[in-house]
């Protein structure tokens, strides 16, 4: 029992000691994870961003703005340090006192020689003899052993009871340390959790995007054939009609001396009677709940089965001549188509959003989901591919592609980690500088362009499905510095402006952008069905363009582009078709109406036009449009 004192101290002083300086806490500081510290020693491990990582659990927490000062003061802890120290100073104290004589302190002359149990004094015998005469006394050490025995007692008892309260506090300690372990496993086991619902989702949404497009594919494809069938007979009506007329203005004679074939032709498509709508399969969605706290899903189904075949790996190269009508005006479009089949194959494109063309005549097309660019000649001939990797083994899927005016390619697009980027390249593929982008929201497509005169990245941010944020164009530095936001109305200035409009200018899904020669921003949204024209510092000038298939209406417009004078050519891809407009916005003619899914377009510096058509892998290059 002798050494439970000293332990039992021992113990205290540890508990009240701190984890980094080993000594008793000075002006005690308590971080949000309960754990207490010196406050010096906390400033000597804070770091320089404001935050700090507890030294025991290693939890990051965001220090006040008057630093590890303004943490909270551990008044319980500083006040327990204070009581121990005093104690420590008075049992020094004691120690050091020389020890007094056992004198009568009423007759100093008096040794203390007998205790009064009566009064409970120690007394002389002068005051036995004074005061104490009839009272029941016994000797001085026999009443020092009787009360040493009863101090000892309470003294093991307070000790046992000082013990167990130590015990409770050190299960508290314990128990803290395993709260703190349970709250990181339960982060990383949520953030686990919701990674792979993300995953999954992703994947089922591109399933679902899969196969409405393979849906929308069908149907287009069944109507062409029956308007092919019908433009047939559509011509030798059409020419029936246009032989009887002839024979009516020769005069009654002839037309009285010559059979002719009207009445042929009438009779024949009289019996085959009015054309019938062409039946196509309709696709509609349905939200679909699944039991427990999983995320419900969205089921695409259609009205018959859409098998799929599988195309075999093949290349061509076509070049034809098409005759062209513009009202007086008829010209003849030079065309080089070529495609190749096939996703992981050299020269095999998966799906292609994005072109450009250099100087040299090189074409190089963003090939998304192979995570490469490849490089063909305006010909038509496969040069090389380079993998679209930002550093070590990420990779990105590129979703546009821009030539600056040193000849190197930005490419904007998404790693698999969800972390999206602008990338410059040489024409080689070696990684230059790279920007890192806010993420857009469900991973939709952006566009990329570059104001050659500034030497200024333009990315567009679409708003997504919510129209909650409106779409935006940011404007970088090649090193990454944001020079401005264009398209969102941020300021009442900006604000009051749009009104002019009678409506709030609000990109809700921009995609494809481009440059003019002016160094007007010209951006195509697809869900507005519109193209936006912007001054080069950001001002509305005005738009164009609305829903619909007529002449100068767009349908989900996608690629947008200038040549050298000024006009501007957009994709219309729900339209099937790429249409031509001048700069003001005035819809001139279409430039091509037989592509089933035009992607993305470009102009090259001898003004052959490129165009991607997403339905075959094919490019087509327009020698005269």
């Amino acid at each position: 029992m002798a050494a439970a004192p000293v332990s039992l101290g021992t113990q205290i002083r540890e508990e009240l000691s701190c984890s980094i300086c080993l000594e008793l806490f000075t002006r005690p500081k308590v971080l949000p994870c309960q754990h207490t510290f010196c406050q010096d020693c906390l400033q000597d491990h804070a770091g320089r961003e404001g935050t700090i990582q507890c030294p025991n659990c290693r939890q990051k927490t965001r220090l006040p703005p008057q630093g590890v000062a303004g943490l909270p003061n551990n008044h319980i802890i500083a006040n327990m340090c204070e009581t121990l120290q005093q104690q420590t100073s008075l049992s020094e104290e004691t120690l050091e006192q020389p020890q007094s004589e056992n004198t009568c302190s009423s007759h100093p002359s008096e040794g203390i020689k007998l205790y009064c149990k009566h009064c409970q004094i120690p007394i002389c015998e002068q005051c036995l003899e004074e005061t104490h005469d009839d009272h029941l006394t016994t000797t001085i050490k026999k009443a020092a052993q009787q009360r040493c025995s009863t101090v000892q007692e309470l003294l093991s008892e307070g000790r046992n009871i000082l013990e167990s309260y130590f015990d409770f506090l050190k299960s508290l300690r314990e128990e803290e340390e395993t709260l703190i372990d349970n709250k990181k496993q339960t982060h990383t086991d949520i953030l686990q959790a919701y990674k792979q619902k993300v995953k999954e989702l992703r994947e089922g949404r591109d399933h679902l995007l899969s196969e409405a497009d393979k849906n929308h594919t069908k149907n287009l494809d069944r109507i062409q054939i029956e308007k092919d069938r019908f433009l047939a007979d559509i011509n030798e009506l059409s020419a029936a009609c246009d032989q009887a007329e002839q024979e009516l203005q020769q005069g009654w004679v002839e037309l009285l001396s010559q059979p002719t074939v009207l009445t042929e032709v009438v009779g024949k498509y009289r019996r085959r009677g009015a054309p019938t709508p062409v039946q196509t399969q309709s696709t509609f969605f349905q939200p679909v709940d699944t039991p427990g706290p999983k995320l419900g899903h969205v089921m695409v189904q259609s009205s018959a089965p859409n098998p799929t075949t599988a195309l075999p790996e093949s290349s061509n190269v076509a070049a034809r001549d098409t005759d062209h009508h513009n009202g007086n005006r008829r010209q003849r479009e030079q065309r080089v188509t070529f495609s190749i089949r096939g996703s992981s194959a050299t020269g095999g494109i998966s799906y292609l959003p994005g072109v450009t063309v250099s100087d040299e005549g090189e074409i190089f097309i963003a090939d998304k989901w192979n995570q490469r660019i490849q490089v063909f000649t305006l010909q038509g001939t496969f040069v090389r591919q380079f993998q679209t990797v930002v550093s070590g083994e990420e990779k990105i899927e590129p979703h546009d592609v821009a030539m600056d005016g040193e000849g190197n390619l930005w490419v904007v697009g998404k790693s698999r980690y969800d972390r999206e980027f602008a990338v410059q390249y040489n024409k080689q593929g070696k990684v230059l500088r790279k920007i890192d982008l806010e993420a857009s929201p469900f991973g939709c497509l952006r566009g990329v362009a570059v104001d050659i005169r500034r030497n200024h990245i333009l990315i567009t941010q679409n708003a997504g499905v919510t129209d909650i944020q409106p779409g935006k164009i940011q404007v970088f530095e090649p090193d990454g510095t944001l020079v401005r936001t264009v398209g969102a109305c941020t300021t009442w200035l900006g604000w009051f402006a749009s009104l002019l409009w009678h409506r709030i200018i609000r990109m809700k899904y921009p995609m494809y952008i481009t440059v003019d020669g002016e160094g007007n921003i010209l951006v195509s949204d697809s869900m507005d069905n519109c193209v936006y024209v912007y001054r080069d510092d950001g001002q509305f000038l005005f738009q164009f363009g609305s829903t619909g298939s007529g002449e100068g209406q767009l349908n989900c417009p996608y690629g947008i582009c200038t040549d050298r004078a000024g006009n501007i050519i957009v994709a219309d891809t729900g339209n099937r078709r790429v249409e031509k407009f001048d700069k003001t916005g005035k819809f001139l003619r279409h430039i091509t109406t037989d592509m089933k899914y035009p992607q993305a377009v470009a102009m090259s510096t001898k003004g052959q036009l490129v165009i991607t058509n997403d339905n075959d892998n094919s490019v087509s290059i327009f020698k005269n449009f």
